[in-house]
């Protein structure tokens, strides 16, 4: 299976027992709101062992299983006389389980052994057969990741049946709802969703300059009296100034012709008006953003395209859409596309630097998750998905990507519960545990 990055994680089997007992529910309310993520792996290191990955006997398997290591670095199982090494191999091969049989020292024809291999997953089995390959016994199935299972072999030879059973856990761990909640772990069913393809631009806001009133006296004369002053906003029909004309010798007012606010005055009383322009008033219902677009990007936007445009001022990105492409470029050859946005309340600023996303393709995925619940294992890239009580690293391959949403190809089944919020802390936890990958 491909994937992109991975994880690993090893939890105590005993976490939730030994935490309920050691903290109270307001000690994880406490821990949560005021503890450091580093004091918190402290906490939890405390409150249970981690586990060992070395599978030891039990009353109903009591051979020999232990951490030791054969010649083909796999791990030995004995019973009496009888010796099996298995190994997960995956040189120039997809992961799959290998073994070699010997009886007081002596290899064993790997035809003469009957070997099968479950493997007991959190909410599935895997069931492994095997068949002799050159000094060796090959198994028929890929090992998938994460490799975390309970192990039972059951291997016969010569009449006798051998068994063993052992955990090889990783990127596991228990957490009790209760504890859960008081960390701030949440969840999500992974499912279809929509991915939508954005190009990053940056631009600034400028003023509207078809929504700009450039008002001057229709006859020549002095200026007797101003009423309007820079910054002032003003409605239509506004008194500006009162003009006396040089030839009639007769008042008249200069009025704003749009609503807006008095960007520049050029009038003063007792001036001459001498055929300037006396008021600049600008209608600020409405801005311009210019967005720089580079050659390589032009090709793949339209007008109408929409997009999503960054302020310092705004708490949340204001949506628009590409109004139109000036027909010049600037000095970088970047080309600028203009976005109209209404502006009631005044807060966008012309000369506001600003950031954009503008929508590009728009994806339907049968299955994908949130970007917040991806995290780093080994070298994959993985989320914990939630079975019960217990959490597990799923190694994922990954697809097209937003700022929400990833795809994901492979390594996670449609309907899995995985942590969405705070998946750092079992990250954490894991890491904190040391653990190691079993082959």
């Amino acid at each position: 299976m491909k994937s992109t990055m991975k994880v690993t994680m090893n939890v105590s089997t005993n976490f939730s027992m030994n935490f309920s007992k050691r903290l109270t529910m307001n000690t994880h309310v406490i821990l949560f709101r005021f503890v450091a993520l580093g004091v918190l792996s402290l906490i939890l290191s405390a409150c249970g062992e981690p586990a060992n990955l070395s599978a030891t006997a039990t009353e109903d398997h009591p051979e020999t299983v232990s951490d030791e290591r054969g010649p083909n670095n796999g791990r030995l199982l004995r019973n009496e006389g009888f010796q099996l090494e298995l190994a997960i191999f995956e040189t120039g091969v997809p992961p799959e389980y290998r073994a070699w049989a010997s009886s007081d020292g002596n290899p064993i024809d790997p035809a003469a052994v009957d070997l099968s291999v479950r493997l007991t997953r959190l909410g599935a089995e895997d069931e492994i057969g095997f068949t002799p390959q050159g000094e060796f016994l090959r198994g028929d199935s890929v090992i998938h990741e994460p490799h975390s299972f309970t192990v039972g072999i059951t291997a016969r030879y010569n009449g006798q049946t051998h068994e063993w059973q052992y955990d090889s856990f990783e990127g596991r761990t228990m957490i009790e709802p209760a504890v859960r909640d008081a960390l701030g772990i949440a969840t999500a069913v992974a499912g279809p969703a929509v991915i939508e393809e954005r190009i990053p631009v940056y631009g600034q806001i400028t003023a509207n300059t078809e929504r700009v009133g450039h008002v001057s006296a229709r006859f020549e004369g002095r200026i007797e009296s101003v009423s309007g002053s820079i910054g002032q906003r003003v409605n239509a029909g506004d008194r500006l100034a009162q003009i006396e004309s040089n030839q009639s010798l007769t008042p008249y007012t200069i009025a704003a012709p749009i609503n807006g606010i008095i960007t520049e005055r050029r009038a003063g009383p007792g001036e001459q008006t001498a055929g300037r322009e006396l008021f600049t008033i600008t209608d600020t219902s409405t801005v311009w953003v210019d967005l720089a677009v580079f050659p390589a990007d032009i090709a793949r936007i339209s007008i109408g395209a929409p997009v999503q445009i960054s302020t310092a001022r705004s708490e949340e990105p204001l949506p628009g859409t590409i109004a139109m492409f000036l027909p010049a470029t600037g000095a970088n050859q970047a080309v600028t596309a203009r976005v109209v946005l209404d502006n009631p309340d005044g807060r966008l600023l012309p000369g506001t630097w600003v950031s954009g996303q503008i929508k590009v393709a728009e994806y339907e995925v049968p299955l994908a998750v949130r970007r917040e619940g991806l995290q780093s294992f080994r070298d994959f890239t993985v989320v914990y998905a939630q079975i019960g009580d217990e959490y597990e690293v799923r190694m994922l391959e990954l697809g097209r990507q937003s700022d929400e949403w990833v795809e994901v190809l492979g390594g996670l089944n449609p309907g899995t519960t995985y942590v969405t919020e705070n998946s750092y802390i079992l990250k954490a936890d894991v890491e904190k545990s040391g653990a190691s990958h079993d082959h």
